[in-house]
């Protein structure tokens, strides 16, 4: 079975997240643009990627398994409200930006148009 994690995205999503987070966090450097939507870019296939993997794992399709339309519209619907609504009305360290809401589409179509394929070796898709 060929994993999600190896899939190149969801490589570049993931590195490009947690570098960025190193640069901020650890050495004080912010790339403005990226700072401002890098990471809500890269959220989504990388959650959806996990929880992909996860799913496949353990649900007896493995590796044919993919999610429907309508699982990665809840889960772009509740990102979207959870941090663009909720949290920037109770912590600081959130702010709402509806540009981010846009990054959060896209990602998602990223996901759906990219990575939500059934391995290779799988005869048929078939959704959860």
């Amino acid at each position: 079975m060929i994993d999600i994690f190896k899939h190149p995205i969801f490589i570049f999503a993931f590195l490009a997240f947690w570098i960025n987070q190193f640069l901020e966090n650890s050495l004080g450097i912010f790339v403005p643009i990226y700072h401002a939507y890098g990471d809500d870019l890269m959220a989504l296939p990388v959650v959806y990627g996990i929880c992909l993997q996860l799913m496949r794992w353990i649900h007896p399709l493995y590796s044919e398994l993919t999610f429907s339309k309508k699982q990665l519209i809840i889960g772009l619907v509740y990102f979207s409200v959870v941090f663009e609504l909720f949290l920037p009305n109770y912590s600081n360290a959130y702010s709402a930006d509806p540009l981010d809401v846009l990054c959060y589409i896209i990602g998602t179509w990223v996901f759906y148009q990219f990575m939500n394929k059934p391995a290779p070796q799988a005869r048929k898709s078939q959704e959860l």
